[in-house]
């Protein structure tokens, strides 16, 4: 099974607006597809890490709960935007996760307003912006899930 690298982001503006601002930050361009539903974007343009192209697929966050029961909170409850992350080409996972935190580190730096959360296989928080406190890398497979919460509590949006 291949994983996955998802950035989650967090701000006051609609996902439209974090969307045109993830490609003018990253100088992406849009790419049409037809099967794109409303609220979804796909950009696409220039790879940090490797040789190629980085694709990005961004749409509402799906995963995350509103109001959680306490067993059930998730570091990325709070967020409402999911950014796929992949290289054109490439099932290369190792590549593909260094790409997503060059692009999660670039996000981070460029827009101090907008919260982010770098995840792995949807099961592991990789690293979190949180506007006010910076950039935090947390360590292997710590989990998104509240088994790790008084981990990674302080470094996401409440």
């Amino acid at each position: 099974m291949s994983n996955s690298d998802t950035i989650f982001v967090a701000a006051d503006e609609p996902l439209d607006a974090l969307a045109g601002w993830m490609a003018d930050a990253l100088q992406l361009e849009r790419l049409d597809d037809p099967e794109l539903k409303e609220n979804e974007h796909f950009f696409g343009g220039r790879a940090r890490t490797v040789d190629g192209r980085v694709l990005l697929f961004v749409e509402p966050n799906f995963y995350g709960a509103s109001d959680p029961e306490p067993e059930d909170v998730s570091a990325i409850d709070r967020y409402t935007g999911a950014v796929d992350v992949r290289i054109s080409g490439s099932r290369n996972e190792e590549a593909r996760a260094k790409e997503a935190r060059a692009v999660f580190d670039e996000l981070a730096a460029t827009q101090p307003r907008v919260a982010l959360v770098l995840a792995t296989a949807m099961s592991w928080i990789v690293a979190a912006y949180l506007p006010g406190a910076g950039v935090h890398t947390f360590p292997p497979e710590t989990s998104l899930d509240v088994d790790d919460i008084d981990t990674w509590r302080a470094w996401v949006r409440g």
